[in-house]
């Protein structure tokens, strides 16, 4: 298996692309290894690459004037994760993006995805699909932080992605879900002693 079948298998649950179009694909894509702790994205630099993690665990965040971390996105295997304002205008970055492990990660540059959907316009259907799962998602992540009590949003985090809960580090998390490690443990233990 081409270390970039699970991308080429994705995409190909959205548009179907003849063997030209898969190797031209292909031809544009760039494997690389990150190790746990580094940085694919940082503030100030702009971001030159969509990232698809094939391996591993990564999450973004940006770190507020009081030096706190807030974590943006999380993304384990066959998730994306990018600074998506930076990547789209080819502005700064406001965001950090770094490996939690060590990870793989397919690269797409910003130059390589024009030629894609100039060359190959069907790929618009698939980048505008994604989009709008994504804006999808951030409204459900937005909703879930104005009505729900952290209880709930933790609970909520549990159902949808338990995969994660013991990849991700806890801080990372709590984060994610808005409150502090400490109270990520107490709700934790409250609900192992329910339980």
């Amino acid at each position: 298996m081409s270390d970039f079948q699970p991308l080429l298998d994705y995409i190909k649950t959205f548009i179907e692309l003849t063997k030209e179009e898969e190797a031209y694909f292909l031809s544009l894509l760039v494997l690389t290894k990150v190790k746990k702790r580094q940085f694919i994205v940082q503030p100030n630099f702009v971001c030159q690459h969509m990232n698809y993690v094939r391996e591993g665990a990564m999450r973004s965040y940006l770190v507020d004037d009081k030096g706190i971390e807030h974590t943006i996105a999380l993304a384990i295997e066959g998730w994306w994760i990018n600074d998506c304002n930076s990547y789209i205008f080819q502005e700064p970055a406001t965001f950090f993006v770094q490996a939690l492990e060590n990870s793989v990660i397919i690269q797409l540059s910003y130059q390589s995805e024009q030629l894609l959907l100039a060359n190959i316009p069907k790929f618009e259907r698939f980048f505008r699909i994604t989009a709008r799962c994504e804006v999808a998602t951030i409204q459900k992540r937005v909703l879930s932080n104005i009505s729900q009590s952290a209880e709930q949003r933790y609970e909520d985090f549990a159902m949808r992605y338990p995969a994660l809960l013991n990849r991700i580090p806890q801080y990372a998390i709590a984060s994610y879900l808005g409150f502090t490690t400490e109270f990520l443990s107490k709700i934790r233990n409250k609900k192992l002693k329910k339980g």
